[in-house]
């Protein structure tokens, strides 16, 4: 598949805190970074308003934010500098579990990210397979 420029996909953030889920979405988001689908970009750095991933985080690209359970941690560093995303992804509306001191392995959970996959593509087509 022919990637289309790094600089117009949408943008991935996702939650990294520490329960199974809030690292199942940051896991998820690396390997979409990973597959070129969308650009992930650190929404820490939102959180903290550091100027450039603030910039980046309102340039008018599509946005994408996973977060592992209702807290909506990363939406809601978004949403402190007035920028709300365009698909808003919650890991505990899959009938996953919140869990602490515990891992959910991505592999194991593939079904779960190809839905996520698709749900991003419908917000930004990739070119067709050649």
């Amino acid at each position: 598949m022919e990637s289309k420029n790094k600089n117009e996909l949408p943008i991935i953030y996702s939650c990294s805190g520490c329960s199974n889920v809030a690292q199942l979405a940051n896991d998820i988001a690396v390997k979409i970074n990973e597959e070129e689908i969308a650009e992930m970009s650190c929404i820490a750095g939102v959180g903290g308003k550091v100027k450039p991933l603030v910039k980046k985080a309102k340039s008018g690209r599509p946005i994408i934010v996973i977060d592992g359970c209702p807290l909506n941690c990363a939406k809601a560093c978004l949403n402190n500098v007035d920028v709300e995303p365009d698909k808003h992804i919650v890991l505990t509306d899959y009938n996953l579990k919140k869990k602490f001191n515990s891992k959910l392995r991505l592999e194991d959970e593939e079904e779960l990210y190809n839905k996520i996959v698709e749900e991003t593509k419908m917000i930004y087509p990739l070119t067709e397979e050649v």
